[in-house]
């Protein structure tokens, strides 16, 4: 059943209900309720016009979406600069061997992990905006400084703190996107700004293709390609700062009307907007819920393969391309990447099914590993064909991110839960790159095995989330109607001067999923 015919069920079942119970009025403190309802009281809409809330859909996608697609594109491209650094010379310059070039991959994620709840309690806290902004500056600067390192020690001192600030990009979008887009919408946008990964893997190849044609001097390629980076990321970071709206409450673009309007238009999602303030009561639930732990083992697993991204460089030079072919080959994942996503995002919006659409998208992810396994070394462009299709899954990744956002309502909690989700994707990049050793080379079945293996977990989870989160709903249709939340006030003082009561929406009471029993979980 969809969240809408089960709400309206629900709905005509409490005209019954009513005559029996007596309803009290409750006043609750500003601070409690989402900041949304401070912006919807009293606002003097029925229902809004559908064609305005497509305008004002398409106003912020105008003004948000570019910005959430350069940052997510510039971060990605910050993160896999090591792998290209690899083939232009990062291991000779610093004098690296392959298992410190290991911990520099692993070293990104640990610090990306240890800094992840307090991030995303920054992100509460603070204007969202702003503080990503003054994280992009930071890792900018930290992106420069790799050029300046010469050794294995340097090295992990920026690439420490590359981590811990770019814990903050995926948390930071998640937010912003359950702010600005209805359920439906969510999807999709995601896969607008993940997407960016693909375009973030074509211009770091052709960026290290035409800095190899650099002619030698003071300073090598691979530090040519962390300073060109670090500039980019810089520019991003001031443009960031001023132009990203922290909230539709108050973003800069949109008129007083509209913001209310705005608000109006996610009412349907049932979580809000944000809430400045930590519950703990909604952490705890968090913690409890199975839900929480189903994603998080999911981005643990489907995390261990994604240390092919600082791999395949070395990879498919492995295969007897040269390092000019291998850069550009590298291009080929990304045009995969931006395909393959934009196909399944779509899909799984039009026929409202994400579990389902990001189990089949993990089957190709399986045959190309096995593929990698069983055929003849001598075919090194069949090998190279296979390592392609090994990445068409990506998809599933980013459905169930966005998934994670559409079931989780309490701001504290979905807190909560993205940080748990971004944790474990952090222990599986962590863990995923020691599976590369030189013993293993040139097959490599080894970690191929595991990788394979890893796929196959990725459905069950994903099958499993899906099983949890339809017996949820199948619960909540059998129970009877709930009236706790229906008349809750806030008091504030009007234009006049005059203190008043404001009645406040259940959608925008910061209740978490578990609390408000009319909220149905997406499948």
């Amino acid at each position: 059943m969809s969240s809408r015919s089960s709400n309206d069920k629900r709905i005509d079942e409490k005209a019954e209900y009513d005559t029996k119970d007596t309803v009290h009025d409750v006043s609750v403190s500003v601070d409690d309720v989402d900041t949304g309802a401070i912006v919807a009281a009293g606002v003097d809409v029925a229902e809004l016009d559908p064609a305005e809330a497509i305008r004002i859909r398409k106003k912020i996608d105008r003004h948000v979406l570019p910005l959430m697609c350069v940052l997510y594109w510039v971060q990605f491209m910050d993160k896999t600069t090591l792998g290209n650094a690899a083939i232009l010379g990062i291991k000779q310059g610093a004098h690296l061997t392959t298992d410190q070039y290991n911990w520099l991959g692993t070293i990104f994620y640990l610090s990306y992990l240890v800094m992840q709840f307090p991030q995303n309690l920054a992100l509460q806290r603070f204007p969202i905006a702003k503080w990503m902004s003054f994280n992009v500056f930071l890792w900018a600067v930290s992106l420069c400084c790799h050029a300046a390192c010469h050794n294995f020690a340097g090295l992990m001192v920026v690439r420490t703190l590359l981590g811990a600030c770019e814990g903050t990009m995926t948390a930071g979008f998640l937010f912003v996107t359950a702010m600005f887009y209805t359920r439906r919408e969510q999807g999709i946008r995601v896969g607008y700004w993940f997407f960016m990964n693909g375009f973030a893997q074509i211009i770091s190849g052709f960026l290290s293709f035409g800095i190899l044609h650099i002619k030698p001097g003071r300073i090598a390629p691979w530090q040519w390609l962390m300073l060109i980076t670090g500039i980019m990321t810089l520019i991003t970071a001031v443009c960031f700062w001023f132009l990203f709206p922290d909230s539709p409450t108050t973003a800069w673009f949109l008129t007083p009307r509209e913001r209310q309007l705005a608000v109006l238009r996610i009412k349907e999602n049932q979580t809000g907007i944000e809430n400045k303030h930590f519950k703990k009561e909604q952490m705890f639930e968090a913690l409890r819920d199975r839900k929480t732990w189903l994603f998080a083992a999911f981005s643990a697993v489907t995390q261990v393969p994604n240390s092919l991204s600082n791999q395949k460089p070395l990879i498919v030079n492995s295969f007897g391309f040269t390092v000019l072919q291998t850069t550009l080959l590298t291009c080929v994942d990304g045009v995969i990447s931006i395909i393959t996503i934009v196909v399944g995002v779509h899909v799984a919006a039009r026929t409202n099914q994400r579990g389902i659409t990001a189990c089949l998208w993990k089957l190709p992810n399986l045959l190309g590993g096995i593929l990698i396994m069983t055929l003849p070394w001598s075919n090194k462009v069949g090998l190279l064909c296979a390592l392609w299709v090994s990445g068409l899954g990506t998809t599933a990744y980013v459905i169930v991110v966005a998934w994670l956002t559409s079931v989780t309502a309490g701001h504290t909690k979905r807190v909560t839960n993205n940080a748990m989700l971004l944790i474990a994707y952090c222990v599986g990049n962590a863990v995923g790159p020691f599976m590369w050793k030189d013993e293993y080379k040139p097959r490599n079945r080894v970690p191929w095995g595991i990788i394979n293996g890893c796929f196959i977990l990725d459905m069950l989870f994903i099958l499993l989330i899906r099983w949890e989160l339809s017996a949820e709903n199948k619960r909540r249709d059998r129970e009877p109607p709930s009236d706790e939340y229906d008349n809750v006030y806030i008091e504030r003082i009007s234009p006049d001067g005059v203190p008043e009561k404001v009645k406040v929406d259940k959608e925008f009471l910061d209740l978490t999923d578990g609390q408000n029993r009319d909220f149905r979980y997406v499948l």
